[in-house]
């Protein structure tokens, strides 16, 4: 058809409720993009198929729209509403697991989390991310290995986390210092790091918008159990995201995000070793949360 048959008045689209989702994929044959063509042809058979099985009045597609202009309307440079309702509808968890297929012996990988807004400042091995020492004093350290078990020095860790009230740098910008509870640290020739911190509390999500309301109207809380975020990435390896969850916490069996996987809980132990107090320049006794992360060679990931 051409352009000037395709504007013809009174030729029509053909459109119907039977054949929606067709009249509309058609309308997408000249797509240049193959991925984009891929994409939205499924969004729209997809799409049209829910609207089918639900049927929704006028009144609720437009409380549809109105509910996803104010997740626009809550997003800013600390804030993306959107992120928390691909969390909080397990979408991201879905995402993570269809991009982080892995072999066996690697970490697992969990959801990124809306707070890695700002870039976390490098530190020294054995630094401070507490800033304000809002906490329970807490040494967090591991080492960076490759599947087979060989120490991989030089490799990159960003850690971020929540303080001991449960709240993010971003969150309380006139409360906290800047760059609070955040550190790119450097594995030394044994691919360990360590560095100073508090154990991290449990915290809900914020709630105070649409995606609040919908935690609300479905009976749902909003909390995450308490955990530390990591980025592990090294030289011809796969880079990894992942959370460690600290054992015991509340609501590990619930999380609103569902990111919460077994192999990635450990606990928060109390060590009374002089000797591994000094290396850690900390006191002793002191509160120890252990961790090591195995990352792929690129190319052996499981996908």
């Amino acid at each position: 058809m051409t352009a000037e048959e395709s504007a013809r008045p009174g030729t029509g689209s053909g459109f119907s409720e039977e054949d929606s989702a067709g009249v509309v994929v058609e309308s997408l044959r000249n797509t240049p993009d193959q991925r984009l063509k891929e994409v939205l042809t499924s969004l729209v058979e997809h799409l049209h198929a829910f609207v089918k099985d639900v049927e929704p009045s006028h009144a609720e597609w437009q409380a549809g729209i109105d509910f996803l202009t104010a997740v626009g309307h809550m997003c800013d440079d600390t804030r993306q509403e959107f992120v928390l309702l691909s969390d909080v509808l397990g979408v991201s968890m879905l995402v993570d697991a269809i991009n982080n297929r892995r072999s066996a012996a690697a970490t697992d990988t969990t959801v990124l989390g809306p707070f890695h807004m700002v870039e976390s400042p490098p530190r020294e091995l054995g630094a401070t991310i507490s800033l304000d020492g809002n906490g329970e004093p807490c040494v967090f350290a591991g080492q960076v290995t490759s599947s087979d078990g060989t120490p991989l020095p030089g490799a990159v860790v960003d850690v971020w986390q929540a303080n001991g009230a449960g709240f993010y740098d971003v969150q309380q910008p006139d409360v906290q210092p800047e760059r609070n509870l955040r550190g790119l640290f450097t594995t030394d020739e044994h691919g360990r790091f360590w560095l100073r911190t508090v154990v991290p509390r449990y915290y809900p999500i914020p709630d105070d918008g649409p995606v609040g309301q919908l935690l609300a109207a479905t009976r749902r809380h909003p909390n995450r159990p308490a955990h530390i975020h990591l980025i592990a990435e090294a030289a011809g390896h796969a880079s990894l995201t992942t959370h460690v969850f600290v054992e015991g916490s509340p609501y590990l069996d619930s999380d609103t995000v569902f990111g919460v996987k077994e192999s990635l809980i450990r606990p928060v132990t109390v060590v009374d070793d002089p000797a591994r107090a000094e290396h850690y320049g900390v006191g002793n006794p002191f509160r120890l949360l252990e961790f090591d992360v195995v990352l792929d060679p690129l190319g052996e990931a499981g996908r």
